[in-house]
């Protein structure tokens, strides 16, 4: 069993897009995987998120998503302190702020650092402020990806 975390300052954009994507690609992965090889030697990833804070799950994260067919809505913002105690395989930083102020974690933790632009700062018309998501959302799938593909 794998375990990775994502880790972002409130837990509301970035983290939850990211963590969706992952389970996401890693699901298409598992299908594919069963079709060559028996279910016993199939090894679980799971997939959660974190904040240094917690803001509750961006809405517009929330409908971007959607608008990818993946439902994000049932994520919750959760604070990393949640987790000081589990072990993790990768731990994901998506912003500067949460990768400096990221706990330590055992050595074994692989940590990543692939910061993205915050879109929840984005300001503007609705319009603009959501091709602002959408641009930070295809950025976050295609690292989702190819992550997963290299897992």
């Amino acid at each position: 069993m794998k375990k990775i975390l994502v880790l972002c300052t409130g837990n509301s954009c970035r983290s939850q897009i990211l963590e969706g994507y992952l389970r996401y690609f890693l699901e298409e992965k598992s299908k594919e995987y069963l079709e060559k090889t028996p279910p016993q030697v199939l090894e679980q990833t799971f997939v959660y998120s974190a904040g240094i804070e917690t803001h509750g799950v961006n809405p517009r994260a929330v409908a971007v998503m959607l608008e990818d067919e993946i439902d994000i809505s049932v994520q919750v913002s959760t604070n990393v302190e949640e987790y000081k105690n589990d072990e993790f395989d990768f731990v994901i930083t998506v912003c500067d702020d949460a990768n400096r102020l990221c706990p330590v974690f055992p050595a074994k933790t692989a940590r990543l650092h692939h910061p993205f632009v915050d879109p929840a700062k984005a300001t503007g018309t609705e319009e603009e402020i959501l091709s602002e998501f959408r641009k930070v959302r295809k950025m976050i799938k295609i690292f989702a990806e190819k992550f997963v593909n290299e897992l």
